[in-house]
């Protein structure tokens, strides 16, 4: 005998609905509004913001499904209680479950605006661009029209090649353990024509200077340019706590030795090659950036050129002292015992030394910062008082774009505002690499 569903049925399907509705409000206010500076929260805030704004097409299709999948399952167990009662007056839901029906229905009009926040970034970085590039050049952008704006995990790979693990440094560290520094390099599918030389992207992982690896970042970018026509060098380095100050930043610029000495190899023009990077990478981006061939950076490797053409650091830290407050004290404390080794009052030399606003010159190669105003890992503040310094000393162009509603890491897989990000960085590298080009043709 068929069972009857009763009213207990009815009402596990309004307080399935309402849990629902209460967690995806909250994730969606989360979303708009994230938690900064607080010891246990920041960290949670973040995780649930960033997945929720990036991947807000797939948050907001599983919970159509799985609304549906409730409702319709209370609709049946209406009409089975219906026949078997003959009472067409049953409830569907019980008020808690149209509440929470009401609940979803305002936070899915929520990741709707979410939604067009990122698409909007595409006007964003045109507004940036605006004041390097010709209206031209701007009318010329390429299409964003691609899987991987609207199903995350589709990047790009197919349109590249990728040769995966080759070791760029290989020492004995002090604790008698050899250690292999390896990278990825990323080229285009086509061959290079006869005497083809390309432009070359070093890509920096981020991770808080602890965690993280090549395997994870920058691939979209990376994947993207390849395609049209760099080469691109996903490269490791050591990590703390096992390394200090300035470990980290000697291993970037061995990466870069290590490229220009094999740029024949991979048909790179060695006077050409830009850096990036986000978080810690993009915080490393900076400093390879602006410490071109200093040889306190470059133990047993003095003589290498490692100067860059172009930087482009994503949600950067540029000011490791934090001297205008943003950060909070449990970024100075991660600092002090993980990352530099010595309190800022013990040696405030290094700390400066290994601040990106404190080492800005005239002779800064041209740069793009891009940062979301979301951001509560690494506040935006930190990247507007940057920019507004290069923009004071720096002869070379500087672009800024401030992204409204992006959080950190916001370009680690494929979105709507990820896909705008990486034309924008290739307009803005190419615009620089045609005037490298140019000046070449002319002879200055």
């Amino acid at each position: 005998m068929r069972r009857v569903p009763t009213a207990s049925a009815a009402d596990r399907h309004s307080s399935a609905l309402l849990r629902q509705g209460l967690l995806r409000s909250a994730l969606v206010i989360n979303a708009y509004r994230p938690k900064r500076n607080s010891q246990t929260l920041t960290l949670p805030s973040f995780f649930a913001s960033w997945l929720v704004t990036e991947a807000a097409p797939i948050f907001l299709a599983l919970t159509a499904a799985r609304t549906s999948r409730e409702l319709g399952g209370a609709l049946r167990d209406r009409a089975m209680r219906s026949t078997e009662s003959g009472d067409d007056s049953a409830k569907l839901l019980q008020p808690s479950g149209w509440f929470g029906l009401a609940l979803t229905t305002a936070a899915s009009l929520g990741v709707v605006g979410l939604i067009r926040q990122a698409q909007q970034s595409a006007e964003e970085f045109d507004a940036s661009l605006s004041t390097l590039l010709s209206e031209e050049e701007l009318l010329a952008a390429p299409q964003a029209v691609r899987v991987g704006a609207i199903l995350p995990v589709m990047n790009g790979s197919s349109r590249r090649r990728r040769t995966r693990n080759i070791v760029f440094s290989e020492h004995i560290s002090s604790a008698g353990k050899t250690v292999r520094l390896k990278l990825d390099v990323y080229t285009p599918l086509e061959d290079p024509k006869p005497d083809e030389k390309r432009p070359a992207v070093l890509q920096i992982h981020g991770g808080a200077w602890v965690l993280g690896s090549k395997d994870e970042q920058g691939i979209p970018l990376l994947n993207h340019l390849a395609s049209c026509g760099w080469v691109g060098f996903n490269a490791d380095y050591q990590l703390s706590p096992k390394v200090k100050y300035p470990g980290h930043l000697v291993d970037c610029k061995q990466a870069l030795a290590w490229i220009r000495e094999h740029a024949e190899e991979y048909n790179v023009d060695p006077n050409f090659i830009v850096v990036t990077g986000g978080s810690a990478g993009g915080h490393l981006c900076a400093l390879v950036a602006l410490t071109q061939n200093d040889p306190a950076f470059q133990p047993g490797f003095e003589a290498a050129d490692t100067s860059v053409q172009a930087a482009v650091p994503f949600y950067g830290v540029y000011d490791l002292t934090d001297r205008e407050g943003h950060n909070g004290r449990q970024f100075t404390d991660l600092l002090t015992k993980t990352v530099m080794g010595v309190t800022m009052k013990e040696s405030p030399d290094a700390w400066a030394a290994y601040s990106p606003l404190d080492r800005i010159t005239e002779e800064a190669p041209p740069m793009m910062v891009i940062h979301g105003d979301k951001d509560v890992l690494v506040p935006v503040e930190g990247a507007r008082s940057f920019t507004e310094a290069l923009r004071k000393t720096s002869k070379s162009p500087v672009v800024y774009a401030e992204l409204h509603g992006a959080q950190h890491a916001f370009e680690i897989f494929s979105s709507f505002r990820t896909v705008n990000a990486v034309q924008a960085v290739e307009r803005f590298l190419n615009h620089i690499h045609t005037e490298y080009l140019l000046s070449l043709e002319s002879g200055i």
